[in-house]
């Protein structure tokens, strides 16, 4: 799975690191196998734009479904001779390594574009974890928006929708639907509420 344009993405997690390095495309590529890591020839390959609120989980079931019809799609040009493999061009190659469970833990001094895609990619596993009032909070989904400059990491305001959080360049990331510690998935808002969390509360 790779950008069309920008670099191919070999390794154990593509779907996940293309979304949170901000890639507009992926795809499947159909390949021949040889002694390297996804290093063999292509045969054919087919993209797909990113959505700007897709997960993880929602790319790789659309990557799948193209998948499949471009093996049968493969394998019927290979039969009739019309497919041909063509040598990979390495110098293009990006390694998408195996996710780990720091890979997950919310960095607010990056822009708030970043975390939400990392927020996106990292849905189910492993995760946006972040903490706040000394326990433990997982994120689920979130929205960048504009938001008064603060430290990084300072709640800015707490409402109906959510939990405005400050974040890196003076940038503001909502927080919409969260998970606290040893709790379930709930609407950041009603986290808010029970937590009674306001204003100038800071992450960790």
């Amino acid at each position: 799975m790779h950008g069309s344009v920008l670099p191919f993405y070999r390794g154990a997690a593509p779907v996940q690191w293309a979304i949170a390095r901000g890639e507009r495309e992926t795809g499947v590529t159909t390949m021949m196998i040889d002694a390297g890591l996804d290093t063999g020839p292509t045969l054919l390959t087919r993209t797909t734009p990113i959505g700007p609120e897709e997960t993880a989980p929602q790319l790789e079931a659309r990557l799948a479904e193209i998948g499949g019809a471009l093996l049968v799609e493969t394998i019927a040009g290979l039969e009739a001779g019309t497919v041909r493999p063509v040598p990979q061009d390495h110098a293009r190659a990006t390694l998408a390594p195996i996710l780990k469970k720091e890979d997950g833990r919310v960095d607010w001094t990056a822009p708030a574009e970043a975390i939400e895609r990392r927020v996106r990619a990292f849905t189910p596993w492993p995760g946006s974890a972040a903490t706040l009032l000394g326990r433990g909070l997982k994120i689920w989904r979130a929205r960048v928006e504009p938001g008064p400059f603060a430290e990084a990491g300072t709640v800015t305001a707490v409402d109906r929708e959510g939990i405005v959080v400050a974040c890196g360049a003076g940038t503001a990331l909502r927080l919409l639907e969260v998970q606290p510690e040893n709790g379930k998935r709930m609407a950041a808002s009603a986290f808010s509420a029970g937590a009674r969390l306001s204003p100038g509360a800071r992450f960790d």
